[in-house]
């Protein structure tokens, strides 16, 4: 297993790629062509009513948030709010919101913000989103139908907000989501999906459903001198042989690679040095879902665990684009106990377990899955006769990617193999294993554990970052013990890029979600860029 140094050592070394694509003085204009990798299609334009990445890539062309990620420093930044007062009790928030305008010309206020966050947590929406507001105090009244609003979110004057929490962490971890734009209140909602006016560096000009994406340069963005480029051309192509020919081809001016292209690219002495490489903060596992008897049982869920040869798996079918996970928490998180042990793979202990839970005779399950080449029925095609070794009998369910979180979200599964975020706030996402953690949130296999609930409470009102971390590191140890899902790997993301293309970024949230305005091309791009 990578240890965590190396891991460390491969993001900086992405960073200082970056940094020497960023040397040049930017040039104004062009067209980027950008492949968003993960389906052929998107489910919608009104980032708060997804959860998919292939929605994201286009939604962080039109949208801001409050907050931003920082992919140089790894840390959340103000966007939308040019400065920020923390009380004493270090639980409210005072924004003073920047000049920013929508693209229709509506201009930003603090009637936007408390709006939009009230849209998203809204019970009756039922809003993927609603899971990055939580942390707002009255949020849980307000889905519980017991209030009518969100009580922490307060109006002090027109470019005021104030914003109370209920824990001590930073608000900004959660509320820089691209999928929490802010929206203008006064635009009409039934048209966010199909005719978004957000308040990104591009609007839409074109949506070619099953096909691409077209966006042009917003003229009113409040970022002085960007975005560089004219246009940017999202094209949707989940297949990854498509993907290779349009590049090589200079069709396509960023390729994310699979395992296959990874290590084809890396071996070719025209390609390999226009690679950027990042440790992403992902997890792929197996869910299970306790509404199947034997998955209530934490010896099954270990059984399972013990019974998979994932080393293999990761060496073999990725191609060693990926690093074995341990538990939930990615080896870079500052949570992450270097003392944790994976789960050997061990078939005799994997059946004794079973014998143990009186499931010794078999026991089967089916697994909801995309055909997404890294975490998908090709890594569950593998493991089928792995677990069929200790008497457990895995079928396939398919679906396409846009199906699978409706199926997940909607409790239609045994089981499930996804990449979900894990990082890098490691509270944020060790509370979504919270009892009171919603599925359509983000706790997807229902865990309730009452330790695991005290730790993470405990760690969100801990003011010592040590005490805290001790507390998280314990939370993770625990997941790790319980076994709600199948640990596989972490992602090692890549994406190779043309010679002409400048200003991408080793982004370990997602590879795939650069920040557009700072890119640009050079006068090396071919005729049809310029």
């Amino acid at each position: 297993m990578l240890t965590r140094l190396s891991l460390m050592a491969m993001l900086a070394l992405g960073t200082a790629t970056a940094a020497l694509a960023q040397d040049a003085t930017p040039k104004d204009g062009g067209t980027l062509v950008f492949a968003a990798p993960y389906g052929n299609s998107i489910t919608s334009l009104d980032m708060t009513a997804t959860p998919h990445t292939q929605d994201e890539i286009v939604g962080k062309a039109l949208n801001r948030s409050l907050y931003k990620w920082n992919p140089d420093s790894g840390k959340p930044e103000l966007d939308l709010a040019e400065s920020v007062e923390k009380s004493a009790d270090g639980k409210t928030y005072t924004y003073k919101l920047r000049d920013a305008t929508f693209h229709n010309g509506d201009k930003l206020d603090a009637d936007d913000v408390i709006w939009s966050y009230n849209r998203i947590a809204d019970p009756k929406k039922a809003l993927p989103a609603a899971e990055q507001v939580l942390q707002i105090a009255g949020v849980a009244e307000f889905q519980a139908g017991t209030a009518d609003h969100i009580a922490g979110i307060k109006k002090i004057d027109d470019k005021t907000v104030e914003i109370t929490v209920t824990n001590l962490a930073d608000p900004g971890w959660n509320l820089m989501s691209n999928y929490a734009p802010i929206y203008s209140k006064d635009y009409p909602e039934d048209q966010l999906a199909s005719k978004p006016n957000g308040l990104g560096p591009f609007k839409l000009a074109n949506y070619v459903p099953g096909s691409k994406v077209e966006l042009v340069k917003f003229d009113g963005y409040y970022e002085t001198g960007k975005p560089h480029l004219a246009k940017l051309d999202i094209m949707l192509m989940g297949e990854a042989a498509a993907r290779d020919v349009a590049f090589r081809n200079g069709e396509i001016d960023a390729n994310v690679l699979g395992p296959v292209q990874y290590e084809a690219y890396t071996q070719d002495p025209t390609l390999k040095d226009q690679i950027l490489e990042v440790a992403e903060v992902y997890t792929r596992n197996i869910g299970f879902n306790p509404k199947i008897e034997a998955f209530k049982d934490k010896r099954v869920r270990q059984a399972i665990n013990h019974a998979i040869n994932k080393d293999v798996i990761v060496q073999k079918l990725l191609k060693n684009k990926a690093y074995p996970a341990v538990s939930w928490l990615p080896v870079s998180s500052p949570a992450f106990d270097k003392d944790a042990k994976a789960y050997a793979y061990d078939p005799e202990k994997a059946k004794a377990l079973l014998k143990e839970a009186g499931y010794e005779s078999g026991l089967k399950f089916s697994v909801t899955a995309t055909d997404n080449e890294s975490w998908g029925l090709p890594i569950v095609e593998a493991i089928i006769p792995m677990l069929a070794k200790v008497g457990v009998e895995v079928t396939t369910d398919p679906v396409d990617g846009s199906v699978l979180s409706d199926k997940i979200l909607s409790d239609n599964f045994d089981g499930y193999i996804w990449s979900n975020s894990s990082g890098p706030d490691p509270l944020k996402y060790l509370n979504c294993f919270h009892s009171a953690t919603s599925q359509s949130a983000c706790n997807y296999v229902k865990f309730a554990n009452p330790e695991f609930d005290k730790l993470i409470e405990a760690a969100g009102n801990e003011t010592d970052p040590t005490k805290q971390n001790d507390l998280l590191k314990q939370a993770n140890n625990l997941l790790l013990e319980e076994a709600p899902v199948w640990f596989f790997n972490y992602n090692k993301a890549v994406m190779a890029y043309q010679p002409w293309v400048h200003g991408l970024k080793p982004n370990a949230m997602e590879l795939a979600i650069q920040d557009y305005e700072d890119i640009w091309i050079d006068e090396n791009a071919p005729a049809t860029r310029k």
